[in-house]
């Protein structure tokens, strides 16, 4: 590395030993870590636009460079040598050079050490077919909640797993499982080519990093009908905006369809956010899971979206856990503050009554 890079080193390094997620790096600021969910800024020099560009053209991939240069964007993977592994993205704006880096760990979290309640998780790991979707804003956790599931199937089943990334975050090291990652941009073009590619590689499992559009999720639920466990992050807050965003897909005319397919791939959804932890700083995750049953498929085929809400809100069905029961979980395990759960809560009114022991059956 150059020495004139030193500085982003530095940065990158101070980042990593404070227990930072992401750095934000833009011209003539100082750099910026992202601490237990707040973005704060590192008392250091302003970083000229010349280090940044200079950091590009020197870290960038060779089979990324002409995008960069087209399009004023770019994802990748970066390892700093004895810091650790970071997700770049590369962007421009007003001209200038930006870059953002997501701290990925070396070793894959189990499900414990995330402080994830494994039971329902692991139901849903052990389908032999279908779609299971990662749901959750930017920055939710969903890739080491996702990582999580696939390293217990890679120590506790002999399956081929095939995964499909934008770029690369976690590695894994084959146990009872053999697994063969690509990267978008640099193994294969695009999702859409590589899980179509990835059927004729006899996959067991497959993970595609990001459910970004019809194709894909189409062709997603083609692997899942052809006997193939496949596992998915989604941009959705909820189980309901998840479904929304599916549908969204595809046009009215093909609703009809739509529900029969997805009623027959899915398998289920993890809903996913992060709340601040009362001790030692960091953040936990809060869970709404729905295990796609024969009680949820008929409600898919037949529209009533508004009943599969009930279904979770009551937590009476096999697999299913609403955010509020989760939350509460966290709070009476003394893990959160009331006060953040009520704020993260869909629905703090009914969460209030929880905390007070009473429960509305649905």
């Amino acid at each position: 590395m150059s020495t004139h890079l030193d500085l982003i080193q530095d940065l990158l390094r101070l980042a990593v030993e404070s227990g930072a997620s992401d750095i934000v790096i833009k011209e003539g600021k100082p750099g910026f870590v992202r601490l237990s969910g707040r973005l704060k800024p590192v008392d250091m020099d302003m970083i000229d636009e010349s280090e940044i560009r200079a950091f590009i053209d020197e870290v960038i991939p060779p089979a990324f460079r002409r995008g960069w240069e087209q399009d004023g964007q770019v994802d990748f993977s970066y390892v700093a040598e004895d810091i650790g592994r970071f997700r770049v993205n590369a962007f421009r704006q007003h001209g200038q050079a930006s870059v953002v880096f997501r701290y990925v760990k070396n070793r894959v979290p189990s499900l414990e050490e995330l402080n994830l309640q494994a039971d329902p998780l692991l139901r849903l790991a052990q389908a032999s077919d279908g779609i299971v979707l990662i749901c959750g804003s930017t920055g939710s956790g969903k890739s080491s909640t996702m990582a999580a599931l696939l390293n217990w199937i890679n120590r506790s089943q002999d399956r081929h797993v095939i995964t499909i990334e934008d770029p690369i975050e976690y590695t894994f090291q084959d146990d009872k499982s053999v697994f063969q990652q690509r990267e978008i941009g640099l193994d294969v073009p695009d999702f859409h080519s590589a899980v179509r590619s990835e059927l004729r590689q006899n996959p067991d499992v497959i993970l595609i990093g990001e459910m970004r559009d019809r194709e894909t999720f189409e062709t997603a639920m083609s692997a899942a009908e052809t006997g193939h466990l496949v596992f998915s992050t989604l941009h959705a807050g909820s189980t309901s905006q998840a479904l929304t965003r599916l549908f969204e897909f595809f046009p009215p005319e093909q609703q009809l369809q739509a529900r029969r397919q997805i009623a027959g791939s899915m398998r289920g959804f993890i809903c996913q956010k992060l709340i601040p932890a009362l001790q030692g700083g960091g953040r936990l995750p809060a869970n709404e899971i729905l295990h796609v049953d024969a009680t949820v498929r008929s409600l898919l085929l037949e529209g009533q979206f508004e009943r599969i809400q009930s279904l979770l809100d009551s937590g009476n069905e096999t697999g299913t856990l609403a955010f509020n029961r989760d939350l509460l979980r966290l709070v009476r395990a003394g893990k959160i503050s009331k006060a953040d759960a009520l704020r993260f809560s869909p629905n703090p009114q009914q969460l209030d009554m929880n905390m007070k022991g009473i429960f509305i059956k649905v």
